[in-house]
């Protein structure tokens, strides 16, 4: 049994209909020559060559009695025939099908009984320009299984670097598979066991973890780049309401577009900016365009949510290990050159902060009793639009995944295009997912249909704002200026927060007592909770596993004749009327 970390499990108690929790592509492939039959009919054979090597697409969830703790993974053996499927295109179809049909499937959530995963396969692309057969492909997989780096190493598990598929060697395994778990007093004692090993754990690390705060604490009230005002990046301040930050519905709308990977990555040599830094400057200059063209820009700075990767360098196993920051997208600020400078600053504070802080975030946490109360919140945020009063700390949620950088084959076609797809939720109704692959930039729009049925004109305003980035001074051009970028003086109020909070801090936090009482706490607790645990487990298993019993019998009683059984999820059908024709990218 290998119980989900409560990080992986937050996916699942997140997810409602309105708030799918599956990630995933788009992709183009196109066939090799002479290539005969339907690629979906190859694709199956090729995935159940590699499910040996691709274990996050051979496991399925098991749930705990009562629903009080995490689900673990079980093994299961995926029908291809349900997980791979065949989608007919009319004839000829553009990118703008395969986006109506994102928009279409995202919605859609995945069978829990399954394999939390599904492959679409779309026939009926338009050729290539020498007439090469085409076809796209959108895959999901729920985001309690992969974050966007497992991701990637899943790409490169079933994936191959030729037109030939690699040679696998895969051995047999000794390991008896685990279809599902035992008995629930069994069952129980090893969640107990977990629960309590995992406050230990915590305990154990309270004296780093208090000193590391203090100290991050320390440093986020002293860097002016994070308060903001008048000469700071302003990652610290509420985010401007505009119509994203809004509880999302059941609809989605999805567009795509691709720049120029080296070109991008020059431009930001250019002007001192990393590759991340002009994902976010193309992003925050649609987004001015986006929002000026329709008379809605704030007068404040929009915010990003930005992941970032906790994994640590080599680590490819499948599950989440990231933390979310914010950024100031400088989306106020008309000059392109100071925005891009007020980008960098923004993002050189963020770092400056969560780098400390990395070693200290928890992927893992004890979850006891978690499960009914998120559901529950969840529920309640949807249904009361809380999201559509309250301040809220960002606007969108903006990733950038490194990508593999050579092209990609699978089942013997060549990828094209690798879009991300990925999740937007209540207060945020846009996620801007961006990954390198090969020679591009290819970025992902998911938007909630309601939010921003325009997706598409964000998608294009991305593009222009890469013909802006080109047109921009360079070193050494006529036309280049330095820029004053002299920080403007604080202001007292600033200075004032600013003192204030460091002799707090220093009071509360000084050198040596954090981890001295931190020590103190920890061995208490430590005798404390092994105590507990060996006195609490035997009664606790006993008293659950008569409520596993009492809810067994009220289950037979539902499960009656005279019970009226649920309707399944349906597929949406595709909006009606004709998209706007585009040409095939």
């Amino acid at each position: 049994m290998k119980q989900l970390s409560g990080l992986d499990a937050t996916f699942l108690y997140l997810e409602t209909a309105e708030m799918p929790m599956h990630v995933g592509a788009l992709h183009v492939f196109e066939l090799p020559a002479g290539f005969k039959g339907r690629f979906a009919t190859a694709l199956r054979k090729h995935i159940a060559s590699r499910l040996p090597i691709a274990p996050v697409l051979r496991r399925r969830l098991w749930w705990m009695p009562l629903n009080l703790a995490n689900p673990a993974w079980v093994d299961a053996d995926p029908d291809l025939h349900a997980h791979i499927v065949e989608i007919k295109l009319p004839k000829g179809s553009s990118m703008a099908a395969l986006e109506a049909e994102v928009s279409r499937l995202h919605p859609v959530l995945l069978d829990r009984k399954k394999a939390l995963w599904k492959f679409h396969v779309f026939e009926g692309l338009a050729p290539g320009p020498e007439g090469q057969r085409r076809v796209g492909l959108y895959t999901q997989l729920h985001h309690a299984a992969v974050d966007g780096q497992a991701a990637v190493a899943l790409a490169g598990a079933i994936m191959d670097l030729s037109p030939a598929p690699r040679a696998i060697e895969a051995r047999p395994s000794g390991r008896v598979k685990t279809f599902k778990i035992g008995s629930a007093q069994a069952l129980w004692r090893g969640v107990l066991a977990n629960q309590a090993q995992k406050i230990l754990q915590i305990v154990r690390e309270l004296p780093d973890t208090l000193g590391t705060l203090g100290g991050a604490a320390s440093k986020a009230v002293t860097s002016s780049a994070l308060l903001g005002g008048k000469g700071g990046a302003g990652n610290l301040a509420l985010a401007p309401r505009t119509p994203l930050n809004a509880t999302v519905t059941a609809g989605r709308a999805f567009a795509a577009c691709s720049v120029p990977l080296a070109e991008l990555k020059a431009i930001g040599r250019d002007h001192e900016a990393t590759l991340n830094d002009m994902v976010l400057m193309l992003c925050s200059s649609a987004l001015r365009r986006y929002f000026a063209k329709r008379r809605l820009l704030p007068k404040k700075s929009l915010i990003a949510a930005v992941p970032i990767s906790l994994r640590a360098k080599g680590d490819t196993s499948s599950d989440n290990q990231a933390s979310m920051s914010l950024v100031s997208l400088g989306t106020n600020i008309a000059d392109p050159r100071r925005r891009l400078a007020h980008i960098v600053k923004a993002t050189t504070a963020m770092k400056s902060t969560m780098g400390d802080l990395k070693s200290v975030l928890p992927t893992d946490f004890p979850t006891l009793g978690v499960p009914w109360l998120m559901e529950a919140l969840v529920s309640l945020v949807g249904k009361s639009g809380v999201v559509d009063k309250i301040p809220l700390v960002a606007n969108v949620a903006i990733s950038n995944v490194p990508g593999p950088p050579v092209p990609l084959y699978m089942a013997g076609a060549r990828m094209l295009c690798n879009h991300p797809t990925s999740i937007v939720v209540h207060g945020m109704a846009l996620n801007i997912t961006v990954q390198s692959y090969a020679n591009a930039m290819d970025f992902g729009l998911m938007a909630d249909a309601q939010a921003m049925p325009d997706v598409r004109d964000l998608a294009d305003a991305i593009l222009i704002a890469m013909d802006d980035l080109r047109t921009l001074p360079r070193p050494g051009d006529p036309d280049h200026e330095a820029l004053d970028d002299a920080p403007a003086a604080s202001s007292p109020a600033a200075e004032g927060l600013v003192r204030r909070t460091t002799r707090r801090l220093a009071a509360s936090v000084g050198e040596g007592a954090a981890r001295g009482l931190g020590t103190a706490v920890g061995q208490a607790a430590e005798t404390m909770a092994r105590r507990m645990a060996s006195t609490v487990l035997d009664g606790t298993a006993a008293q659950v596993a008569k409520a596993a019993k009492a809810a067994k019998a009220a289950k037979a009683v539902i499960a009656s004749p005279l019970a009226t059984p649920k309707r399944g999820r349906e597929i949406p059908k595709p909006p009606g009327g004709p998209g706007r024709k585009r040409s095939p990218k």
